[in-house]
This record gives C-alpha cells, structure tokens and sequence, in this order.
C-alpha cells in the first residue's frame, strides 16, 4: 500500500464489495472544469488531490471553484475525512483559504453519524477529538489490552495513531466477540504530499478479510454520502451533478452508481505522476472527462 500501483490492486482485490461501474465509454481530456461549465448544475469536489495535498491547496483550485459560483454553479465538497467533526472540517478549509458555507461541506463522518444508534460504542480516533458530536456514550478503545467490557460495537473514525500492533489487537477481540464496526472513512489511502497514509478503510477491509464481525463502511463509494449531497441540491438532476475526484474506486465509481457526471483529476492525488489510462482501462471505471487539474 505504499504506492499508486498497490493501492489500485488492493481495491480491485475488494472490488465486489464496492458498486458496480455503470459506464464504460472513453473520457474526454479537457483543459479545466470551465470548459465543461454547460453541461452541470452542481460541482461535487474531493478534498485531498483536488483541492489540496496535506495542508496546502492546489494551485488554481479556489481560482477555479469561485469562477463556478460566478457562472451560477453550485459548488460542494464531497470528503471520505472523519477525524474531526463538522465544525472542524469548516475550519480546515478556511485555513486553506477556501470560503465554502458548512451546508457546503459533506464528510463521511456527518453520513455515518446519521446511522448512530443507541449502543455503546468504542471508538477509534484522532487523539485530539473530542467526540463531542456522536450523540451516543462513547468510550475510547485502549492503546493497549482487550476490548473494554459492556462495549457494543466499534466506531472507527480516524486512523491517525493506528498501529499493526494495535490493529492486529482489535481483530483478536473481533474474532472472540464479533461486534459490529462501522468504518466513517471508507478510503484505503490518502495522498499526504510524497506519500500515501493508510485510512480506516484500509483496516476495516482487513476485518473482513479476517474476522466474523460485521463491518458497514461510510464514505465514498457508498451512497449515504451521496444522498446527504443530493439533498443539498434540491432541484437538480443527478446527471447534472459532476462528481471530481482523484481516485478511481472512491470519486468516479461511487457517483457514477449514482448516476452522476464524473470528472477523474490526475496531477496531485492517488495518480500523480502516472499516466490513468492504463488504471481506467484495467478497472473498467471510466470517468465522463479527465483533466490534470480542476
């Protein structure tokens, strides 16, 4: 998973357990989102690879995004991250220096909180969050030692401080008590300037891989996100929503199966450097356009 190359055969390795590709036509090279401005209503942007690597933005995204606006597009950002909660992911994107509205913003983590119920669960997650906004009573799982007693299922947000060590715990407590775990990021990798961290996703595939316990994962590709997005849009039509991600199996697959636009961005993000044909013909998830940046 240290690679493009890796990453790409482990989605196709859980390829049956994402949506199923509903287009397979050629995409269309363009220059810039602009160029494709007529044939939407609403721009639906990842995060990481489209707007910004790590904590710096993409030259040309807030150009490009307030240029939308003033064409009379409705612009959203669509993002797989759950270490913070809403207000945090506000926050971020205003360090970055874009001036999106909340109601803008989707992550994973508002579609997963949504399916919440009343259970005890322990939870996953960056050392700085507070878990202020879950709703449900919570425990942090231990560093260390066996499941906590009386929890009912495992909430899994963030993988910021996980460990093999850590992880490979969690599956010895899943295998003796199969508990159900809902994955808020349903990501194997992001893109973090050189490099590739590994997500939640990432390990929830791995309790699958490993134990009985049952995992539901939140985030594109999986619809909830999608439906939180389209209910942020009321009166256009999906095929007017353009979906622009940078990763075949999350961005392009989830919104084509959702019959949305779809517009795969190369330079920055899973793909830097690499040439995408070869990966969109060999998955056979191939986007409406291509473009290297938005």
């Amino acid at each position: 998973m240290d690679d493009a190359e890796q990453t790409f055969t482990r989605y196709e390795q859980i390829r049956p357990r994402l949506p199923r590709a509903v287009r397979c036509g050629p995409a269309t090279p363009v220059a810039s989102l602009r160029q494709i401005a007529g044939d939407a209503d609403a721009f639906v942007f990842d995060a990481f690879g489209v707007l910004n690597v790590g904590d710096t933005p993409i030259p040309g995204a807030r150009t490009c995004v307030d240029a939308l606006r003033e064409a009379g597009k409705q612009v959203r950002v669509l993002t797989n991250a759950a270490s913070y909660d809403h207000a945090g992911a506000c926050a971020k994107f205003g360090r970055l220096g874009f001036d999106f509205a909340g109601h803008e913003i989707i992550t994973s983590r508002d579609a997963t909180l949504r399916h919440l119920r009343g259970r005890r669960w322990g939870v996953i997650a960056a050392p700085d969050d507070r878990l202020a906004d879950l709703g449900v009573e919570a425990v942090r799982l231990p560093g260390d030692g066996p499941l906590p007693e009386g929890i009912e299922g495992i909430l899994f947000l963030s993988a910021a401080d996980w460990t093999a060590e850590r992880h490979a715990r969690l599956e010895a407590g899943l295998r003796a008590r199969p508990l159900p775990v809902l994955v808020a990021n349903a990501d194997l990798v992001a893109p973090r300037g050189q490099s590739l961290s590994r997500e939640p996703g990432y390990y929830g595939h791995l309790l699958l891989d490993r134990t009985p316990a049952p995992v539901r994962f939140f985030g594109k590709p999986f619809p909830e996100v999608y439906d939180l997005a389209e209910h942020s849009l009321p009166g256009i039509a999906r095929e007017r929503i353009v979906m622009c991600g940078d990763t075949l199996h999350t961005d392009i697959l989830g919104a084509q199966a959702h019959g949305w636009k779809t517009a795969l961005i190369t330079r920055d993000g899973l793909f830097a450097g690499l040439e995408t044909a070869p990966f969109v013909r060999r998955s056979r998830i191939s986007p409406d356009w291509t473009l290297e940046r938005i």
